[in-house]
């Protein structure tokens, strides 16, 4: 089934039900339940410990529950070749190290899932088409020569961007990608999330953070984790309120929004 057709016919690209997930005697996440439908854009959000990570390493398929069981893309964890699966999803952590190669060569390796490119595998012209689209769109385009140690934080993490896309995933997971940047370069990244999901619509897409200015204004929903449990989900409009933000983070906070984003003060 080709990837349009198969992601219309599929409802949910994540489902987890009644998922908790222990570590000896630690509890990491109790009883969640999350359903993100096929094409939605969510924002996970929570304070440290809240089990945001661990939930993203349950839909990536890179764990799995204790009990209760998580289908993604339609393929139940313990059920699934996990490479086959894996082939669908995009991930991006900005604390991945890379080899010290150039930007082209780094995003073309996605392919393969090499650090760096394989002896003796050339692109295809259709990857290697994809490659130029994909620099221009996460702004790396004049960059496509320079080498990983000579990027910013702000530039590595677009090239993960970059990396993660081009095999043409119908899952892109975000853990954190705004660690460690500063205000220019966290906002030029959330403006390539915005122009991403812009243009593919159709790739549902999960971010992890702990703030929420850093919600990107493209965001339709907001999971709302505590204690590894949830504590809201649903559309970002009615999930992401002042009330719900207050239980969170145990503090009284007012959110306010500017031109699209959202932004939290405590009182």
């Amino acid at each position: 089934m080709a990837p349009q057709s198969r992601l219309a016919a599929m409802p949910h690209a994540l489902e987890l039900l009644d998922v908790t997930v222990r570590r000896g005697s630690t509890h990491l996440v109790e009883e969640v339940s999350w359903r993100v439908p096929t094409g939605s854009h969510w924002t996970v959000l929570g304070p440290n410990g809240a089990g945001k990570s661990t939930v993203l390493k349950l839909a990536g398929g890179w764990w799995y529950p204790t009990t209760g069981t998580v289908d993604v893309l339609g393929q139940r964890l313990g059920r699934v070749e996990l490479q086959r699966l894996r082939r669908l999803i995009g991930w991006v952590d900005p604390r991945q190290r890379l080899g010290d190669y150039p930007v082209e060569e780094l995003v073309l390796s996605g392919v393969t899932g090499s650090n760096g490119l394989l002896p003796r595998w050339s692109p295809s012209a259709a990857e290697l088409a994809r490659l130029t689209e994909l620099l221009a769109l996460t702004g790396m385009a004049a960059k496509r020569d320079r080498k990983w140690s000579a990027l910013s934080q702000g530039e590595r993490a677009r090239t993960l961007i970059a990396r993660a896309l081009i095999i043409e995933p119908e899952l892109l997971l975000l853990d954190e990608p705004t660690t460690g940047l500063d205000l220019p370069g966290r906002e030029t990244l959330l403006r390539v999330i915005d122009d991403l999901r812009a243009l593919r619509p159709e790739l549902t897409t999960v971010m992890v953070t702990h703030h929420v200015e850093e919600i990107a204004a493209s965001t339709s929903d907001v999971l709302l984790m505590k204690d590894g449990r949830v504590l809201a989900a649903g559309p970002v409009e009615t999930t992401l309120t002042g009330a719900h933000l207050s239980a969170l983070y145990g503090l009284e906070v007012e959110l306010q929004q500017v031109r699209g984003r959202w932004f939290a003060l405590c009182i």
